[in-house]
């Protein structure tokens, strides 16, 4: 590298001298093109940037629109960004022919611009820091990206020739980092799998491999173990009413099957009405009303205040044991089997009365049901362990991925 020059942009200081510093409205033009028919549907990704729809996991807070007539064309290699969450990092350079909604930003890039550079650089956390100061909303999720200022950023390009370097540098690096990645993440998904058809095995059979089984009579359930009784919910476990004080710490029922302290990040997208919030008790069962397909049943190791439409309750049987049993019952897809969701694919049990009528297979005694539960705490948190080891690499690779692009795009180093 044969010097260096202030390059204007604080989140980058210094890029080599012979790379230039452009305002961003002299890279792009806007493009406003009507759907023209017969193209797939796109998608923007925080994390992946634009991506095909059918590749996309379908849980996106915005569903596309059933008429498709006003969306607008995105070519192979226009910059598209998602007018609301560019500040978060949704914008991309799309490597396909589709349409994107109406709502999104599309440009085409100037001939100065490779468009394998540009993805890297314009998803890159020195553009998004930009993105965000030129952004302006109500809440932590939603934010205008006011355009005149954001034809203000600046962006430092190397030549043409490079760029181009760079980008094949970075592709054959992060392909590298995506297949660890995958990996790691296949490993991670085996063991919660483990852990599931460890749950299963154990609530439904006991601790005797050997152990005499049953049809329960109920079409949704599992044989059970012959010695055990059928009861349901309603009967053993009896709804809360708790107070609270605004003080309170705020939880959430989440899916991972854990009562947890609500964290900033989701603020705006919870409740946090406290008329909508109720008390929670450390040892309380959490079933949430909406999320219960998902595995979001739990016991409470917090004192708080949680929404309400989460179901607290109480118990005189091991209340571990039926978190597991409920939780064993979504693995199943039990919940969205006998109760249909407000939302696609989902189920609603809102209602207590739904909740109290769910069958469950229990031992007759405590000891029995603390022998199941002590045993399938410790197999889960050896699990838990393993998995949170592997979460840390992921993380670990994260972090040099993202650090790895950030050096090559600002310059600091140099493809040789």
């Amino acid at each position: 590298m044969t010097g260096t020059k202030f390059s204007g942009i604080a989140s980058i200081g210094d890029i080599p001298a012979h790379w230039k510093t452009y305002r961003i409205k002299s890279l792009l033009s806007l493009r406003s093109e009507k759907n023209s028919g017969d193209r797939d549907l796109l998608s923007v990704y925080l994390d992946r940037g634009v991506i095909s729809y059918n590749d996309s996991d379908g849980m996106q807070v915005h569903k596309p629109s059933a008429d498709l007539s006003n969306y607008q064309n995105v070519h192979t290699g226009d910059f598209v960004l998602n007018n609301q969450q560019a500040w978060r990092g949704s914008v991309g350079v799309s490597k396909y022919d589709g349409i994107i909604s109406p709502a999104y930003f599309v440009f085409s890039l100037s001939d100065k611009c490779d468009p394998d550079y540009m993805n890297f650089l314009l998803r890159d956390g020195s553009m998004v820091q930009q993105y965000e100061t030129a952004s302006r909303g109500v809440g932590t999720i939603q934010r205008n990206l006011y355009a005149l200022w954001f034809y203000e950023s600046l962006v430092a390009l190397p030549p043409l020739a490079e760029q181009r370097r760079i980008a094949d540098f970075l592709d054959t690096k992060c392909s590298e980092i995506d297949s660890l990645t995958a990996d790691i993440q296949a490993q991670i998904d085996t063991l919660e799998q483990y852990k599931r058809s460890i749950i299963t095995e154990t609530v439904t059979r006991g601790l005797n491999p050997d152990a005499e089984m049953k049809d329960s009579g109920v079409f949704y359930m599992a044989p059970m173990n012959a010695s055990w009784r059928l009861t349901k919910i309603g009967y053993i476990c009896t709804k809360l009413s708790r107070s609270f004080v605004s003080d309170d710490t705020a939880l959430i029922c989440s899916n991972k099957g854990k009562v947890q302290v609500r964290s900033d990040d989701l603020t705006g997208i919870m409740v946090s009405d406290d008329n909508a919030m109720q008390g929670i008790h450390a040892g309380d069962i959490a079933i949430h009303g909406m999320d219960t397909w998902h595995g979001a049943i739990a016991l409470s190791e917090f004192d708080g205040k949680i929404t309400r439409v989460v179901h607290v309750c109480d118990s005189t049987e091991d209340k571990r044991f039926i978190v597991y049993y409920m939780q064993h019952l979504a693995f199943q897809g039990v919940y969205k089997l006998i109760s249909n969701g407000v939302r696609g694919n989902t189920s609603d049990f809102r209602s207590w009365d739904k909740v109290r009528d769910i069958w469950i297979a229990i031992p007759k005694t405590r000891q029995e049901q603390k022998a199941i539960c002590d045993y399938l705490d410790r197999k889960c948190n050896d699990i838990e362990e393993i998995i949170s080891t592997k979460k840390q690499q992921l993380a670990v690779l994260e972090e040099y991925k993202k650090s790895l692009i950030f050096e090559y795009v600002t310059g600091k180093k140099e493809v040789i």
